[in-house]
């Protein structure tokens, strides 16, 4: 898939090596060499009746976050001309993660007046962390693996749409239960749109805290290539793929991440707006999908310091596919459903279809390697604007 746009305005490391076309710097041009980097997990694997952060940071060669006082990656211009998005005004993102970001909000000034982006803070009523409770002072312990994550998901809600408040809700741990008692107190909360959960584990039952009518509900389908995850396989949530972005001047084009989770879920049952396409009888992985690919990354800011490196990344992983799509169901409105991934699900012309790339190997072809219409790596596709948000 190709698409030409003008340019807009303004725990312990888990290393994986990928490829990449085309990474380039923030608001710089595309460079035309192929290279790769290898990168890694901020958040430690997963337990049992837990989820890891879907977070993917450049390493250098001995294996550290590769840090710099410069971005470098993509940058808000580059997501807002490669999905036609931008704007807002006022919709609230939440933003759901484990662990306290204790830097979070300064971190998200560096990010915004780094590449021009009006202030969001505390003060103007554009930001406000919590607790899973609601709490503005008690809040969980650092976590410096997850701070990493939360930069990376307020970083892109800040991209794709910078008129937009953001609802930081931390959860006390990184328990499913935790974790859903977060999503819930987000979703309790007046003027909240869109929930993003850039995490994962197992695949597992539905959690009614997932299911809120009229609430974009977004979540990580994950980094390890053909595979099912959930929240993501829950029926009422819309799972988000991932995929490698390549700039060319003012074209951008895409194929499916290697990285990208995929699949169909054998414990939630399918929704009623899935077609047949998916060949899944149940939730199928992906709905639709973003940039994701550390390799074709964007970039972040994050001085709470994790594996001795703070200051300006490259990140990717399905973590940043999710924030990017829960800001297009923000900037789009519900259109009237209850449940957004219907209105997305009858507008495919109003997405940029991904035809090329796989993440693995599976039985049948549609769910691990990308085609015309649905896929499993990358879904439905990514926005063209906000007509299918």
């Amino acid at each position: 898939m190709k698409h030409t746009v003008l340019a807009a305005a303004g725990g312990t490391l888990l290393l994986a090596a990928t490829t990449v076309a085309g990474a380039t710097s923030a608001g710089a041009a595309a460079s035309g060499n192929a290279m790769t980097h290898r990168s890694a997990h901020t958040c430690a694997a997963p337990k049992a009746g837990s989820a890891s952060c879907t977070a993917l940071v450049r390493v250098d060669k001995a294996g550290k976050p590769a840090a710099s006082g410069t971005p470098s990656g993509y940058g808000p211009a580059d997501i807002q001309a490669a999905y036609q998005l931008g704007g807002g005004s006022g919709q609230t993102v939440a933003i759901v993660d484990a662990y306290n970001d204790p830097t979070a909000e300064a971190d998200l000034g560096v990010y915004r007046a780094q590449f021009g982006l009006p202030a969001c803070t505390t003060a103007n009523g554009c930001f406000k962390k919590v607790s899973q409770t609601g709490s503005t002072t008690s809040l969980p312990q650092t976590n410096a693996g997850w701070a990493t994550e939360i930069s990376l998901d307020l970083d892109m809600v800040s991209a794709a749409c910078p008129g937009c408040h953001i609802l930081l809700v931390e959860a006390k741990s990184a328990t499913n239960a935790n974790l859903a008692t977060a999503v819930n107190y987000a979703a309790s909360v007046a003027g909240v749109v869109a929930i993003s959960n850039s995490y994962g584990g197992s695949d597992t039952t539905e959690s009614s805290a997932y299911n809120h009518p009229g609430i974009a509900i977004t979540a990580s389908t994950g980094d390890s290539g053909y595979g099912i995850e959930s929240p993501a396989s829950y029926p009422h949530v819309i799972a988000v793929g991932g995929t490698s972005l390549t700039k060319s001047g003012s074209s951008y084009s895409e194929k499916a991440w290697s990285g990208a989770g995929s699949g169909c879920s054998t414990i939630n049952p399918k929704p009623a707006w899935q077609t047949s396409a998916t060949k899944c009888s149940g939730k199928a992985n992906a709905d639709v999908s973003a940039v994701a690919d550390p390799n074709t990354g964007v970039a972040v800011y994050d001085s709470t310091r994790y594996q001795g490196a703070s200051g300006w990344q490259v990140y990717g992983g399905t973590s940043a596919s999710s924030p990017i799509i829960a800001s297009a169901y923000a900037l789009g409105g519900n259109h009237g459903y209850s449940y957004p991934a219907q209105y997305t699900w009858s507008q495919t012309s109003s997405l940029h279809d991904v035809t090329s790339g796989s993440n693995g190997t599976c039985s049948t072809t549609v769910w691990c390697t990308a085609g015309t219409g649905w896929d499993g790596p990358t879904g439905l596709g990514t926005p063209n604007g906000v007509g299918a948000f």
